[in-house]
């Protein structure tokens, strides 16, 4: 028998989106704990094991069919570009440019959370007496009549995988300051100390931001404020328990898969990812790929919208080289904010809107779209996304390819038994792919844009469950 001819896929302006069906996922992974957990992961360390056992997980979940063996004609996308950009009505063009009681009851709170049981270790660092100083500055401030800024006195905290000095950053493993130092504010925090912001702490996570639960064998995991028999999603699962409990205004996460958005649904609150390179990411663990971006947990719009400008502006080689159009925000005192939503275009993808594993959570969703629209005049437009699968792959690709770049020296240097078990199982996975796997990755990511570029002449956000 003759090798099988491999898939071409279309040029992606010569696919008739109209004629896309959506294809529900038919996801292939094993659901393991304890010893099979242990010997799973001692399989996929296996140098000769665990190629075969890598192989066949890519081949069940079609990764090998759609990196290895289809014809992708895009050039590779290796950053994101911006699209043109009209200017907005209604919004404002920015720049690039506490009472110490207070304090004592976030303190006590923060105690009486860590005491429980079951316990709630949201933060990993914690100073009370650095923040009651902090406190004690802004409040001089104030009596001075002297406030930096609207952020000033208010109480934010920081992910652990963000410097914020001077706290160390581990990325909630267990030697991560062992091996790189903290010596000054990541841009974002100093920015944030800037305008008078009073840090709590450094944040719980789940271990490097791999994963979406915010289980965390070294630290603890923080639990969901509204049921504490339940994972506050993750990997920003500190910040979003903060913000949720009512401990803190707003929190600084990373988000390069859901890290934000996932803990902020579950939790209840709001999360926003902020568009690659409108933050700049130096001093935070996770700086060098092309999908993780700061990002903030607030407990409303507003102050998600408030914060993002404070910590936004593109370092200045993403300027050069991104071109990111003015970022734009909400002008909060401008009399049409009462009628500017009646014109806004809600894209519904619905096949993948409802593909969730319980109807009551599209359902919900459904009804907050159709208040938008009873409410306040939105309109719902039908859209199709192709090719989501290809879009799911490249990115796990993509981001775990980038993670296991900056984290394979230290993995090789004997630091792998360090890590939870979860991390090993996903960083064996992720030094599984091949350089063909990434290119034909980034191949997929220019066609993604595409289709989403396309679906945003017609609508102007698109709406869809965050999780489920």
């Amino acid at each position: 028998m003759g090798k099988t001819k491999p898939r071409a896929m279309r040029a992606v302006e010569e696919v008739d989106i109209s004629a896309v069906r959506y294809e529900s996922p038919s996801l292939q992974a094993p659901h393991l704990s304890g010893f099979s957990l242990r010997a799973f992961v001692w399989l996929m360390e296996s140098p000769i094991l665990g190629r075969l056992l890598t192989s066949i997980l890519k081949s069940q979940n079609n990764i090998t069919r759609m990196l290895q063996d289809t014809v992708i004609p895009e050039r590779p996308m290796y950053r994101p570009e911006y699209p043109p950009q009209e200017a907005e009505h209604g919004v404002v063009v920015l720049g690039d440019d506490t009472d110490p009681v207070v304090a004592d009851h976030i303190i006590a709170a923060v105690e009486e959370w860590s005491n429980r049981k079951p316990p709630m270790p949201m933060l990993i660092y914690f100073d009370a007496d650095d923040l009651r100083k902090q406190a004690e500055a802004s409040t001089k401030r104030f009596h001075q009549g002297n406030p930096i800024s609207i952020l000033d006195g208010i109480f934010i905290a920081i992910k652990d995988d963000i410097d914020c000095f001077p706290y160390p950053s581990k990325g909630a493993t267990t030697f991560f300051d062992k091996i790189r130092s903290v010596e000054k504010d990541a841009v974002c925090v100093a920015r944030l100390r800037k305008c008078g912001v009073l840090f709590i702490g450094k944040a719980n996570m789940h271990e490097l931001g791999l994963g979406v639960t915010g289980n965390n064998p070294n630290y603890g995991t923080a639990r969901n404020p509204h049921s504490i028999d339940r994972y506050t999603g993750g990997s920003s699962s500190g910040p979003a328990a903060l913000v949720s409990s009512g401990l803190c205004s707003a929190a600084i996460g990373t988000d390069g898969g859901g890290s934000v958005r996932i803990p902020s649904a579950l939790c209840g609150i709001v999360g926003l990812k902020t568009t690659y390179g409108r933050t700049d990411m130096t001093g935070a663990l996770c700086d060098c790929g092309t999908v993780e971006v700061a990002s903030p947990l607030a407990s409303s719009v507003e102050d998600a919208m408030l914060v993002y400008s404070a910590i936004a502006g593109s370092r200045p080689m993403d300027k050069l080289t991104l071109r990111p159009s003015p970022l734009c925000v909400p002008n909060l005192v401008s009399p049409d904010n009462n009628s500017i939503l009646g014109s806004v275009k809600i894209g519904k993808y619905t096949e993948w809107f409802h593909d969730v594993s319980d109807p009551d959570i599209s359902n919900t969703c459904e009804d907050a779209l159709n208040l938008l629209c009873s409410n306040f005049g939105c309109q719902i437009e039908e859209i199709i996304l192709p090719e989501l699968e290809e879009m799911r792959t490249a990115h796990v690709v993509s981001i775990g390819t980038e993670s296991f770049c900056d984290l394979n020296p230290h993995y090789r240097a004997g630091k792998r038994t360090e890590f939870t078990l979860d991390t090993r199982t996903s960083l064996a996975l992720f030094g599984s792919f091949t350089s063909t796997d990434y290119v034909a990755s980034q191949r997929i990511r220019r066609r993604i844009m595409y289709y989403h570029n396309e679906a945003f002449k017609k609508v102007d956000v698109i709406a869809t469950p965050t999780t489920g």
